[in-house]
């Protein structure tokens, strides 16, 4: 499949690369990495675009941030989420505390190697830095606080993580039961991604709430406010984005107007000495 993927890829680029210049592979991966090398030996120098992907995570807060098994637990719910892909994209290999759990969970349950796949070295230098950007798909929180499954109940996503979600009820329901409206969980994952994989280039590539009541006009106030608090608390910039725009920015306005005044002041010396 990963092949048929590339070939497939491969024609988008033919036929669309002299117009498109961002590439989203997947929302939700699998055959990435080749397709991206595809891009970059045969297309990137002629087309000059970029290729990353999409991925979906929500936030996972920790029930009680004094308690370090709860916040392990919410680092747990995020490696599991965004780092189960990401994290070999800028790193090359799998969330280790994915690895220790599943691991662990496999040899519980008799069996001779873990249930998650181990790369290769040759597959850990193909996949690490293959993205010019990542996209992240967001839409709700979850509050995280530790559990034990047995390894006996058998293998699953959820038993893996030895934890459990939980909402607060005076967060806002919309139309999903599974989605409710925490601004402050979309800035973040946000931060967390930043800070995780060297600040790369982040697109958001999906975000937004299902219908909430059965409207015949508009009627979507309370679509309004969500997309009003998660776009406010995206404009919220790190602070490693502040020294970035003083870099890039303030320094050479400041260096600019130095020279201007200094110009002028030259002027103004040479015609009074005139």
């Amino acid at each position: 499949m990963a092949n048929y993927f590339s070939d497939y890829a491969n024609l988008c680029f033919e036929a669309f690369g002299d117009r498109v210049k961002h590439w989203v592979t997947f929302s939700d991966p699998r055959a990435h990495a080749q397709v991206w090398h595809a891009y970059n030996d045969t297309w990137r120098s002629q087309q000059q675009g970029l290729v990353g992907i999409s991925l979906n995570c929500d936030w996972g807060e920790p029930v009680d941030l004094s308690n370090p098994k709860d916040t392990e637990a919410a680092e747990r719910y995020l490696q599991f989420c965004l780092g189960w892909f990401a994290n070999p994209i800028y790193a090359g290999d799998y969330p280790q505390v994915m690895k220790d759990h599943i691991g662990r969970k496999s040899a519980e349950q008799g069996l001779e190697m873990s249930r998650l796949p181990v790369f290769s070295l040759q597959e850990k230098s193909y996949i690490k830095g293959t993205s010019d950007f990542l996209g992240l798909g967001h839409f709700t929180t979850r509050y995280i606080t530790e559990r034990n499954y047995p390894s006996g109940q058998g293998p699953s996503y959820q038993n893996d993580r030895d934890l459990v979600e939980l909402v607060d009820p005076n967060w806002p329901d919309l139309g999903s039961k599974w989605l409710y409206s925490v601004p402050w969980g979309f800035r973040r994952l946000l931060n967390f991604a930043q800070t995780q994989y060297g600040n790369p280039l982040i697109y958001v590539t999906e975000n937004g709430a299902s219908q909430k009541l059965h409207c015949t006009q508009l009627c979507d106030e309370w679509r309004i406010r969500y997309l009003k608090g998660y776009t406010n608390e995206m404009l919220k910039e790190p602070l490693l984005s502040y020294m970035q725009i003083v870099t890039e920015i303030v320094v050479p306005t400041v260096c600019t107007l130095c020279i201007l005044i200094a110009a002028v002041l030259l002027m103004l010396l040479l015609r009074s000495l005139s």
